[in-house]
């Protein structure tokens, strides 16, 4: 992996991480344009998303604080429920990563008709949201398991993890800012558990090939780009434009099964 490639790839690993068109799916089919297996050096994977856990902890570094500090006062008050709820939401990942790791790795392919039906879910998915009504109130225990339930789906190369868990928590009649605030912050620990597992497991090493330079360049591409689009998409489910996004995850769906069957 040179230089651009490293770029190319950590700039779509920021963007879509926070805009729901799948992360995951959208390197995939950037690995298959570019000819680049980057999954044969783990570190890569590890860098970008660390990169884009750093810029979701500047973007709500007043939420964290408030949530941590209030947290450690051992009271029954919000920011306690707040992270069991947190916690609760990382249930579905955690049975998924225990139990089904090596069948979700097998996905992971470069499948285009795999990716491409995902994504056409992820589509409909948001598409449901423009008929959500929220309603005056928090996030439920159940709300979030049923949201975490939406993350664990997400690991399936094409929907968007973003995507699922906050049209989830639309459907289930939450307001759009709780709902965007509560499906960023849950994401935090699971992917730090994964890539510190990853790091103590040893395989994630430089042995794929990938040099210090383009590790930098890809972190510093997703970094900067995943500050910005998780800033953008704050706004964007503010405003209830999400019905964009599903337009053009059924485009690039539809392509790549096309792609699949005729390219």
């Amino acid at each position: 992996m040179n230089g651009l490639e490293a770029f190319l790839l950590g700039l779509v690993q920021g963007l879509t991480e926070f805009l729901p068109v799948s992360s995951s799916g959208h390197l995939e089919l950037s690995k298959i344009l570019l000819g680049v297996e980057a999954e044969k050096s783990l570190i890569f994977t590890v860098v970008v998303h660390g990169a884009t856990v750093l810029s979701t902890i500047i973007v709500f570094r007043q939420d964290l604080a408030q949530i941590i500090r209030k947290f450690f006062e051992f009271k029954w008050n919000f920011e306690m429920r707040y992270v069991i709820k947190i916690f609760i939401s990382m249930i579905p990942v955690l049975i998924v990563g225990l139990f089904f790791k090596e069948l979700v790795e097998g996905f992971f392919t470069g499948n285009l008709l795999l990716v491409g039906s995902m994504l056409l879910i992820t589509a409909v998915l948001l598409a449901f949201t423009y008929y959500a009504k929220a309603r005056e109130k928090a996030i439920s225990y159940w709300d979030a398991l049923g949201i975490g339930a939406a993350q664990a789906l997400a690991v399936m190369p094409g929907i968007s993890r973003s995507g699922a868990t906050i049209s989830t928590g639309l459907l289930l009649g939450n307001k759009r800012e709780n709902v965007a605030r509560f499906s960023f912050l849950m994401v935090l620990i699971p992917i730090i558990g994964a890539n510190m597992k990853d790091l103590y497991e040893g395989s994630a090493t430089l042995e794929g090939g990938i040099g210090i330079l383009p590790l930098i360049v890809g972190f510093l591409a997703a970094f900067v780009s995943g500050l910005l689009a998780c800033k953008w998409m704050i706004k964007l489910v503010k405003h209830g434009k999400l019905l964009y996004f599903a337009i053009y995850c059924a485009i690039v769906g539809l392509t790549a099964i096309s792609f699949y069957y005729f390219g």
